[in-house]
């Protein structure tokens, strides 16, 4: 089911900067106040942790994310793998909930690149460990 929501322009230049001008670590998501379009919430510095990252995603509210995740492989080789999040904690509104998930496609479809999905409702389903295990699989 689609909202019907568009994707403001700044969404999409914001992740071809991520994408290939690497200044960029994030970018986080969000609908806008009267819930029509999505827009860029934050952009981070590419100096910015993963631990910075989980702190911008708020506990109780859905939001969409970008985040350039760079792991090694067991041979020692550095990967980088640009992974979308859909965050939507279990103690965020129903309505809010239900308008994310069907707005959901509008920007991952505009989004092109994404190496790796990952769905959380809670900070254990982000953790660095979880999404590593998820984005290094075969490779």
């Amino acid at each position: 089911m689609a909202s019907g929501v568009g994707v403001n322009p700044e969404c999409l230049e914001a992740y071809q900067e991520l994408k290939l001008g690497k200044k960029t670590k994030y970018i986080i998501f969000t609908l806008s106040k009267d819930n029509t379009e999505i827009i860029v919430e934050k952009k981070s510095s590419p100096t910015s942790t993963y631990d910075d990252f989980l702190a911008d995603l708020p506990e109780g509210e859905c939001r969409w994310a970008v985040y350039d995740f760079d792991f090694e492989k067991e041979d020692g080789g550095k990967r980088s793998k640009i992974t979308f999040y859909s965050w939507s904690p279990d103690d965020s509104k129903v309505k809010q909930k239900m308008l994310f998930a069907s707005s959901k496609d509008a920007l991952r479809r505009s989004l092109v690149g994404i190496a790796a999905e990952i769905q959380g409702t809670d900070f254990s389903e982000v953790a660095h460990e979880s999404v590593l295990d998820k984005v290094s699989r075969g490779h």
